[in-house]
C-alpha cells in the first residue's frame, strides 16, 4: 500500500504561468522524493503601472512517502 502526501508551493516567473509551473516542479523534485503529480490551485499576476511584472501560481504537489 502507498501513502501519498500533498504539499503546497508558490512559484513565480517573469515570463509566463507555464514557466512558473515548470520552475516549481523542477524545484520540488530537488527537495521531495517520489513526486507523482501536481495541479494548479490558483494563478495570479503582479502588476506594475498596469504591466505584468510577474506570473504566480500556487501548486499542489503530490509525492509518495517512503516506507
Amino acid at each position: 500500500m502507498s501513502i501519498a502526501r500533498v504539499t503546497e508551493i508558490i512559484c513565480s516567473s517573469k515570463r509566463s504561468f507555464h514557466d512558473a509551473i515548470e520552475q516549481g516542479i523542477e524545484r520540488a523534485n530537488k527537495t521531495l522524493s517520489n513526486v507523482e503529480g501536481a495541479w494548479v490551485k490558483d494563478q495570479s499576476l503582479v502588476l506594475d503601472n498596469g504591466k505584468i511584472k510577474e506570473y504566480r501560481v500556487i501548486l499542489k504537489i503530490t509525492f509518495i512517502l517512503k516506507d
